[in-house]
């Protein structure tokens, strides 16, 4: 029998929360499928709304080729563009957009002998301070790209530090230097743009640049995975969980008060308490850092996570579940318990959740092939 530590993928929910990033924000939108799909697994998602999707966005030339390779050849977005210049041939022949986000970038592009021009993404920095040129001279930069015989058509974009943050308006400052800063093109009312990212498409609608002359790009990304990055958006409620991890009850034994379970024994019982031993630890992705309380679902019951996460098992408390036995269900987080949830207890975000699932079995479904 192989082990019980499974991940359940719904392409159908992959699908449903695409659907629902272009019901509340239009325009056109970039399915973001970037380190494997947040550990979703890239290949899978991709062909599930290929017939749908406007393109997709992954980190580097890398995962692009993956996707074209299982034939994917809908446009994928290099969204940290290229590292060397060996790498323009490659874009270009498979015929990959990219994001432009400082001078070298720029100086390599221009003195590059291509055998085609290529699609840019201008990024500028309105204010994260991590990738993209200043305000300041990107006019120039999108001029001099304009002008250029390897440069083929552009879009303009930026990226928001704080759209999760609905307390403070940094979000519609960055929209501001954004918009007042391509306001100095001529020609910008017919430019493509994209600023939203899941935060801004569920919360700040009105970072939309609307003009019936250009197309608006989004980009979604923790959003299609079944994750609400602003928990007060009640679009975000619309949201299916995507990955469900599971695991069984292996092993299931009695504690006295007093007595203490796995390393460090930080977990000291306050009653007399039964332990399940669960087969899922930090090696498959649970992450080690989540505390005595976090949620867990044993046989459809939501209990709690008891003690230290170790390698490859975790316990919980089956004190009050006195029906659970050696091999009953066990959901780490999906419909039952949310990914949020589990993140806030280990002081992390459901991306870094999903990221590190690894070793697990992957199980994928769509319920419109069933």
């Amino acid at each position: 029998m192989s082990r019980p530590a499974i991940a359940h993928i719904r392409l159908d929910a992959f699908r449903h929360n695409y659907r629902v990033a272009k019901k509340h924000y239009g325009g056109k939108a970039l399915a973001v499928i970037k380190a494997n799909a947040y550990g979703h697994g890239a290949v899978h998602c991709a062909k599930s709304i290929r017939s749908e999707a406007d393109g997709f966005a992954v980190a580097c030339l890398e995962e692009a080729m993956q996707l074209r390779e299982a034939g994917i050849t809908e446009p994928i977005l290099l969204l940290e563009g290229f590292f060397e210049a060996a790498e323009l041939a490659d874009i270009v022949a498979h015929d990959l957009w990219l994001v432009i986000h400082a001078h070298w970038q720029i100086d390599i592009l221009l003195a590059a002998k291509l055998k085609r021009a290529v699609k840019v993404w201008l990024k500028m920095d309105t204010s994260m301070h991590r990738i993209g040129l200043p305000p300041q001279d990107y006019l120039a930069a999108y001029r001099c790209l304009k002008a250029h015989d390897n440069v083929s058509q552009m879009v303009l974009m930026t990226h928001f530090a704080n759209a999760d943050n609905l307390s403070t308006n940094h979000t519609l400052q960055q929209c501001q230097i954004f918009q007042e800063t391509i306001q100095g093109l001529n020609d910008s009312a017919g430019i493509d743009t994209s600023v939203a990212n899941s935060a801004a498409i569920l919360a700040w609608p009105q970072t939309q640049h609307k003009t019936h002359l250009a197309q608006h790009w989004s980009r979604p990304g923790i959003m299609l995975y079944g994750a609400n990055p602003v928990l007060e958006s009640a679009a975000g409620q619309e949201l299916l969980p995507v990955m469900q991890l599971n695991s069984r009850i292996i092993s299931i034994s009695k504690i006295k008060k007093g007595e203490s379970i796995g390393y460090g024994s930080i977990f000291t019982a306050e009653r007399d308490t039964t332990v399940g031993i669960v087969a899922c630890g930090y090696a498959d992705g649970y992450p080690r850092s989540a505390t005595t309380g976090t949620p867990v679902a044993v046989a459809g019951h939501i209990t709690r996570l008891i003690g230290r996460v170790s390698m490859d098992m975790l316990s919980v408390d089956l004190t009050d579940l006195p029906a659970v036995a050696v091999g009953s269900e066990v959901e780490l987080w999906g419909k039952q318990v949310s990914a949020n949830a589990v993140a806030a207890s280990a002081g992390t975000i459901a991306y870094e959740l999903f990221c590190h699932v690894k070793r697990v079995h992957f199980q994928y479904f769509d319920a419109a092939n069933i």
